[in-house]
């Protein structure tokens, strides 16, 4: 389950205006590499819409089914908003339905044996 918990005006390569849905899911433990303490976190993700920014003001406080994943991509640039400190990260998070979930899990029937 995830929660919309905001939302974005944005442009795309057209020059036109559209939203999307700033969607948060829910806190899991993560160990740091630097101290090996655990603290909590939670993933967002943006989710493009095809609603006008009333509609998408009355959604926040909505909840999904589905979950927030920590998906593979080309590697870029990340600047550490609270330090200013440009890593490199080669992941994003994108939410997904269940539904979506269900089809990543399942194997090719040559690889099972």
């Amino acid at each position: 389950m995830v929660k919309i918990v905001d939302f974005k005006v944005r442009t795309n390569s057209s020059d036109e205006s559209f939203c999307v849905l700033v969607v948060q899911g829910g806190v899991r433990p993560i160990v740091s590499k630097e101290t090996g303490k655990v603290y909590l976190t939670n993933s967002r993700a943006n989710v493009p819409t095809t609603f006008d920014e009333q509609t998408c003001k009355e959604l926040i406080g909505e909840k999904l089914e589905g979950s927030i994943e920590k998906v593979d991509c080309e590697p870029y640039d990340y600047t550490v908003k609270s330090s200013g400190e440009v890593i490199e990260l080669s992941h994003r998070y994108e939410f997904q339905t269940a539904e979506q979930k269900m089809e990543l899990q399942v194997i090719d029937e040559e690889l099972v044996i």
